[in-house]
């Protein structure tokens, strides 16, 4: 009985760190797309049946938040976890995302924080 792993969508201008946050994801049963600016991101999200996004909130060109805004138009139901290195994003950016986490807290944290955000998928 395989279970279809949920895809996730990750969109961070940082290369190195883009390339980590995919293996570990994998490693850990999801199915990874990778994006390294907002409107590749954008482009992914329209295009792939994408469970859950993993948005960078500081991006040249657009920003996570800006990022975000337009991924709600489209599909307001998918969850979206916003990374930071800063703590303390303005309350417009916040209110476009289902869970918020600074890069800093690590692998453990990142994959709680994406189960729990999936968890009411995997039951449907």
């Amino acid at each position: 009985m395989e279970q279809k792993s949920h895809l996730v969508l990750c969109v961070d201008d940082e290369l190195i760190g883009l390339k980590v946050r995919k293996i570990l994801l994998e490693r850990s049963g999801y199915r990874v797309l990778t994006a390294p600016n907002g409107s590749a991101g954008l482009e992914l999200f329209m295009s792939e049946p994408i469970d859950c996004v993993v948005l960078d909130y500081s991006m040249p060109g657009m920003n996570g938040g800006e990022v975000a805004a337009k991924m709600r138009q489209v599909k307001p139901h998918i969850p979206i976890l916003l990374l930071s290195a800063y703590i303390g994003l303005p309350s417009d950016v916040l209110s476009m995302v289902d869970m918020c986490m600074t890069k800093g807290e690590g692998p453990p944290v990142l994959l709680d924080k994406l189960g729990s955000l999936l968890q009411p998928l995997s039951r449907a």
